[in-house]
């Protein structure tokens, strides 16, 4: 049984590692031969371990090593219709967008996993909030929210943040 666990755990690991993108729980599932709650299990014993895996709407990763890249939480206001024009500008300059949070005045603050890197996982994204016609995080705060954001250098967070005040998106620092 430990055997078991401990080579389905290796297969995660490979595919995961292969992928370069998230990967759904029911491709692992299939992949391994067993149910989407098992990989959930294996998901959650090897984070136990330490394993830096991140779970997202479109599927598992696993997180860059930090010392490769560097991290910042941006802080930004703007209307729902340019959600669009930010994500792509962030993407455009190379920020990988991880989450969105808000500070809501009741439930304190609130987080939802994104993981976009480019307009294909954007688009993706906004297409899910369309077909599930989901509201937005931000449009719980009249737009003011904060995006964890990683990126290779200082001057693509600067020149993203440039890019977005140009489209009249707020950016606080």
């Amino acid at each position: 049984m430990a055997r078991e666990r401990d080579l389905r755990q290796k297969r995660i690991l490979d595919l995961l590692g292969k992928s370069g993108e998230p990967v759904r729980g029911d491709d692992l599932a299939a992949e391994c031969h067993v149910t989407r709650q098992v990989v959930v299990h294996e998901i959650a014993l090897l984070r136990a371990q330490g394993v830096p895996l991140v779970a997202t709407p479109r599927g598992y990763y696993l997180a860059a090593d930090s010392d490769k890249t560097h991290q910042a939480i941006l802080s930004v206001r703007h209307t729902p219709v340019q959600t669009r024009d930010e994500l792509y500008t962030l993407v455009d300059h190379g920020i990988i967008v991880h989450n969105v949070t808000v500070e809501h005045p009741l439930y304190g603050e609130l987080t939802g996993t994104l993981h976009l890197r480019s307009r294909i996982d954007v688009d993706q994204f906004l297409e899910q909030v369309a077909q599930t016609r989901t509201t937005l995080l931000s449009m719980l705060t009249d737009g003011f929210h904060m995006h964890s954001v990683e990126f290779k250098q200082n001057r693509d967070l600067e020149r993203a943040i440039d890019a977005l005040r140009a489209q009249n998106i707020q950016v606080f620092s």
